[in-house]
């Protein structure tokens, strides 16, 4: 089975504890504000929206689906793979003695809190609109910080792919994640759509993982400009498979957004919320990734 890492994740992240899958830090009061104006209906979409996941006959969670949807869209971190979003549990020895070796005298200790804070400066700008930023903007304006002079482009992607390498430690393939992606592809197109600093990122664990080449498109925020739950995050993943909000579902960890922003934008959704954490419907809730084949009508052998 598929889980998650770490369990009974808040729908408010420090903005401390996380980078290449970014923190969404908004009031989930205010959201919810915006939630209620929807008008969703009783399976978590707005009234009239084509394609609801009914009830079968039978009484259980089991969905039946007008009109056949042909599109998947996965969040990545948290969904498709298990990882830590700290910034400094990882370890970072390399990346320090990296920005040692530039010239900086910064001990380790300093290194981590000079690091959180600048992250935590570009996350507080992106908060207000969720507008994304990348690693290259914040990896620069760090090192200008510690070194006091522009680090250049050379040092710059230097220490970003140190530091890549670094916090790569904290994600992890669950068992099985093969299996279920390859029984997906049969019958869906799938495609990503996940919040990343870093463009290829994603890319290079698709590529890891041998699942690559079952993933039609990957979406990433820092291309787009805007993070989840923004709706041109999902308006550029539909619009770059070619679909509209009918013929896709969206799937993944995060109420606003993986739940909250998709039904915003007219797509029916699924939360992984094993804990029950959020007021969903019970056939919208995952306990992880390996439900949703059943929830879609399929069978994997």
């Amino acid at each position: 089975m598929l889980r998650r890492r770490p369990p009974g994740r808040s729908t408010r992240t420090a903005s401390s504890q996380c980078l290449l899958a970014p923190c969404v830090l908004f009031d989930v009061v205010d959201r919810q504000v915006a939630h209620d104006g929807i008008g969703l209906n009783q399976w978590g979409n707005p009234p009239g929206n084509p394609g609801d996941f009914r009830r079968s006959p039978s009484g259980n969670n089991g969905p039946v689906a007008e009109p056949m949807i042909s599109h998947v869209l996965l969040d990545f971190f948290g969904t498709m793979v298990d990882y830590s979003p700290s910034r400094t549990g990882q370890g970072y020895h390399v990346s320090h003695a990296l920005v040692r070796s530039a010239g900086s005298e910064v001990d380790y200790s300093g290194f981590l809190r000079a690091w959180s804070e600048e992250c935590a400066r570009f996350d507080e700008r992106s908060a207000a609109d969720d507008s994304e930023f990348s690693m290259e903007e914040v990896a620069r304006a760090f090192l200008a910080r510690l070194l006091a002079a522009d680090p250049g482009r050379a040092l710059t992607a230097d220490f970003v792919a140190a530091y890549l390498r670094e916090w790569n430690a904290g994600v992890v393939y669950p068992p099985g994640i093969g299996k279920l992606i390859d029984g997906l592809a049969k019958r869906f197109h799938l495609a990503v759509v996940t919040n990343t600093h870093q463009a290829d990122l994603v890319r290079g664990h698709l590529a890891a993982m041998g699942i690559a080449r079952h993933i039609d498109a990957v979406i990433t925020s820092v291309e787009v400009g805007w993070r989840k739950p923004h709706p041109a995050i999902y308006a550029a993943a539909l619009g770059r498979v070619g679909v509209t909000p009918a013929d896709a579902v969206f799937v993944g960890d995060t109420y606003l957004a993986d739940y909250l922003g998709p039904a915003t934008a007219g797509l029916r959704a699924f939360l992984i919320d094993p804990a029950g954490q959020h007021d969903i419907p019970a056939a919208r809730r995952l306990r992880s990734l390996a439900d949703l084949p059943e929830r879609l009508g399929m069978r994997l052998s």
